[in-house]
């Protein structure tokens, strides 16, 4: 097996029972990091501190977000402090990483009137951008009765 020190340092190809007896000298321990080589590598180090990182590694990695997909419903009468009041919580969602689905359901007579509608997302992309860099992920579509536009930071 090929054996590494604490400090990365190889110590060449050797046997079991001589890694062993070189870790035992230092005082730590022979940890087998990877066994899909030939031959398999191994790492003199203390153990515990050795899974305590793998621990931090594995901490650090389900903790880091990617970006959920967050929903803001606008509706079609909504006023301007009303739309603020959105834009301050699309800037939260910004902050954390987040991407931001802006949308609009136009139900019975509103279906014939989505130019207002359009104005209506327009305007709280206005009022976003005034406060936040943002970028637009996917241009305002009709999907049905529902408009729809996804943003990010």
């Amino acid at each position: 097996m090929r054996v590494v020190d604490e400090s990365g340092k190889q110590l060449g190809v050797m046997s079991l029972s001589n890694a062993i007896q070189v870790a035992q000298e230092h005082g730590l321990d022979l940890v087998q990091v990877t066994k899909k080589v030939k031959p398999p590598v191994c790492r003199i180090t203390d153990y515990g501190k050795y899974l305590y990182v793998e621990e931090k590694k594995k901490r650090q990695l389900k903790t880091k977000k990617t970006g959920e997909l967050k929903g803001i419903r606008l509706g079609f009468n909504i006023s301007t402090h009303d739309l603020e009041t959105r834009a301050k919580q699309a800037e939260k969602f910004l902050a954390r990483g987040d991407k931001i689905k802006v949308e609009v359901i136009l139900r019975g007579r509103q279906k014939a009137l989505s130019d207002i509608a359009n104005e209506k997302i327009k305007e709280f992309i206005q009022i976003l951008s005034a406060k936040t860099n943002i970028k637009i992920e996917k241009n305002l579509e009709k999907r049905g009765r529902t408009l729809i536009m996804i943003i990010s930071k």
